[in-house]
């Protein structure tokens, strides 16, 4: 994308969270003509909402400030597979290139499946699909024009075929090939006779799924399975009987994509081990054309994996240079700052989070970031984002900048690829425009703010900092990689309003701290519902696989319900025997569109055992006011379910009631137009249920069942009964 089009000011960090003395690296492009100025700030709001407490922030310049030279720096998306080819195609002549694939754009323009080339096609060959999506070769015959050779029938979009061309100096012939797998018909080729001879491309890479270019071009979208390069042309009776996924004889290179799927490397069956790296993370583990259902988990059965599913929009890394660094200051507090960059009347904020120092607690209070639900939206660009969000954006003075205008680093996995398949693979090593401070989600009658996320979880902090509780952080990244002994000590833990992705090791974090004799808050709604998997070699990418239930926006494939990343079953928690109700108490039941409604308290609410939590409360209602919907109870609901693994002990406190129309259940719970899998009417499961439960070990779980409550935290200046109820219960777990 050319400087023109692209945001002026803008970067990321090279990872989100830091102790101190941990250093931070910080990525920056900016068209402007003159240095941008960075500073720190610590945040505390970053609601914009002029009825609400608005962005509040600490200037901390006295900390870090600077000025840095503005330049540009560039980014490319799609994927693709590099193949340094080491020179063993110096003296390529006659040869056969095949590969087994599955178009998923056929006719989106000129793709490649297997190139080495010169960016001219001066010298060297690229094999892919033309415009119109025939199978084409293209060779390099020096100063003389490409030679260029098209089937003419194109591909049918999602339809597997064994894709093939040729060179036979000896008779001056091309040609090229396909034959339809789904059923099976005769192979057609085309051939042509061509004077002039092959230059070959010494000095270039070969390339999978893309074309060398400056930069690369050609991308493909769709699945290649089992490329070959061989040293001769074959007959089409040789081609349609190679064996897929071995080296035959007279093998340059034969890449097995069912090797390695949880690496970034690509391995090479034949005798020059031609191995190569992907580039911006296309989807691995994905069936090939030999998958018959037998087997669902690629490990068991690579062979039947031997697929990777590219595109022309995957994106991983920025790949930018550091412009700045900075290394946390021992005397830093612990908490949620960001860089605020200025630039001739330009801003960006780029936050990040500051844990405390390793083994060691600045406060009894503890907040978990989510950050891996931010990565998984970041860069959502929603369906209804429209001219009424951009109006309350400039009346606001809200951040400018929104996916849906500016797609350039890459969508969230709540979009679709251009070819329409699900995004499963994300990361943070790009600029993640919905991770800023004023940054709105979006606007509809009785929606408050509009805010989701970052910014809705700051209405917590902006609560924290108004009552005078002083509190760490630590992201899921630290209960990742360190599990609960990042939470140990702590008298009390909070999470955020939408804690929805996680980890096993997450998970078993927060479940070790509670039943450690802690306290657990959970001030969210539809928390713990999604299994995700890190990538052990591509820092800050994260995947997801949408399989078997659950409300989404995309679903996976039959068969690819298992983590590239790490092999193990995607989808829900709830699949995967961990529904969110063993953990908080309650779990996901119902969304709506961004509104609220209220709680009403139950008569168990009264019993002397849990009165504590409502002292001060005279109100049977709870929450009917909020910058969230409005409402308390809403957007995401969160039910108790004995059976899926609430607590014997759990006491229901309060009940949503009121929901709108938009409220449905969520399918997982549905058996068919009438029955659950409770036996309660679909509608009864439309509710949110606030709860308290004393455990064993001498720890309790406090649980709001509702996405939008900390949004009614700030109302009437912090001054009101959603206020006051969890006033009592922090302040009690941090007496116990």
């Amino acid at each position: 994308m050319s400087p023109a089009t692209f945001i002026p000011l803008t970067g990321y960090v090279d990872r989100l969270s830091a102790r101190p003395g941990e250093t931070l690296d910080f990525k920056i492009s900016s068209t402007l003509s003159v240095p941008y100025e960075a500073k720190l700030m610590r945040v505390i709001s970053a609601d914009p909402n002029p009825d609400g407490p608005g962005i509040l922030e600490e200037d901390l310049s006295g900390v870090f400030r600077g000025c840095f030279p503005s330049r540009y720096q560039d980014y490319r998306l799609g994927s693709y597979v590099r193949v340094p080819a080491k020179g063993a195609l110096v003296s390529l002549s006659a040869f056969t290139v095949v590969a087994t694939v599955w178009p998923t754009t056929p006719d989106k323009g000129r793709q490649a499946i297997v190139s080495c080339c010169d960016p001219h096609i001066t010298a060297g060959f690229s094999f892919g699909l033309d415009e119109r999506g025939c199978v084409r070769l293209q060779l390099g015959a020096g100063e003389a024009a490409p030679i260029e050779v098209a089937a003419p029938e194109p591909l049918k979009c999602r339809r597997w075929y064994r894709a093939w061309a040729s060179y036979d100096p000896s008779r001056g012939v091309v040609t090229v090939g396909q034959q339809l797998l789904e059923p099976h018909v005769e192979p057609q080729e085309t051939q042509i006779e061509v004077t002039g001879g092959l230059r070959p491309a010494s000095a270039e890479d070969v390339l999978i799924a893309a074309c060398n270019d400056s930069p690369v071009a050609d991308h493909f979208n769709g699945k290649i399975e089992a490329p070959v390069l061989l040293g001769r042309a074959l007959s089409a009776a040789e081609i349609v009987a190679l064996a897929p996924q071995s080296a035959a004889p007279d093998s340059l290179a034969c890449w097995d994509f069912s090797r390695g799927i949880s690496t970034l490397t690509v391995t090479d069956l034949g005798p020059n081990e031609l191995h190569g790296e992907i580039v911006n993370l296309p989807a691995r583990g994905m069936k090939g054309s030999t998958w018959d259902g037998r087997e669902m988990c690629w490990r068991h059965a690579p062979e039947h994996y031997g697929a990777i599913h590219f595109h022309d929009d995957d994106f991983y890394d920025c790949g930018w240079e550091t412009d700045f660094s900075f290394t946390v200051p021992n005397d830093l507090r612990s908490g949620v700052y960001a860089m605020r960059l200025s630039c001739e009347g330009v801003e960006d904020t780029i936050p990040f989070f500051v844990c405390p120092p390793k083994g060691e607690r600045q406060s009894q209070l503890c907040v978990v970031i989510p950050t891996f639900t931010y990565v998984i939206y970041s860069n959502n660009a929603r369906y209804d984002f429209g001219e009424a969000l951009k109006e309350r954006m400039v009346a606001w003075g809200a951040s400018p900048w929104n996916p849906a205008e500016h797609p350039q680093f890459g969508l969230s996995t709540y979009n679709l690829h251009s070819d329409g398949s699900g995004i499963c693979n994300i990361s943070s090593r790009r600029p993640m425009l919905n991770l800023r401070c004023g940054y709105l989600t979006l606007v509809r009658p009785r929606c408050g703010s509009g805010l989701r996320h970052f910014q809705a979880d700051t209405h917590l902090l902006a609560w924290l900092e108004h009552v005078g509780l002083a509190y760490d952080v630590v992201t899921d990244q630290e209960l990742h990689e360190e599990g609960v002994a990042c939470l140990s000590g702590y008298k009390a833990v909070l999470t955020c309003t939408h804690p929805e992705y996680h980890t096993v090791e997450t998970l078993n974090a927060l479940r070790d701290y509670r039943d450690d004799g802690g306290h657990l808050v959970y001030l969210g709604g539809n928390g713990f519902y999604w299994r995700v998997a890190l990538h052990r070699e591509a820092p800050g990418a994260i995947e997801i696989r949408r399989g078997e239930g659950g409300l989404r926006f995309w679903a996976a494939q039959p068969g690819e319900y298992y983590n590239a990343f790490d092999g193990n079953y995607g989808g829900l928690w709830l699949r995967n025997g961990r529904a969110p109700q063993k953990l908080a108490g309650v779990g996901f039941t119902s969304q709506g569109a961004f509104s609220g409604s209220y709680y009403r308290r139950t008569p168990e609410s009264r019993d002397p055992s849990v009165g504590w939590i409502f002292e001060g409360i005279e109100e049977e209602i709870i929450g009917d006011f909020g910058l969230s919907g409005c409402g308390a109870a809403g957007y995401e609901l969160d039910r108790v379910d004995y059976d899926l693994g609430s607590p014997d002990a759990t006491v229901i406190l309060a009940r949503s009631e009121g929901h709108d129309e938009t409220f449905v259940p969520v399918p997982e719970d549905i058996l068919n137009h009438v029955g659950t899998t409770t036996g309660e009417r679909p509608e009864a499961l439309i509710r949110a249920e606030m709860v308290y439960c004393a455990l064993p070990g001498g720890g309790a779980v406090f649980s709001v069942g509702s996405i939008t409550f900390c949004g009614s935290l700030p109302s009437n200046d912090f001054d009101n009964n959603v206020s006051r109820l969890l006033l009592n219960v922090v302040r009690r777990f941090l007496a116990d």
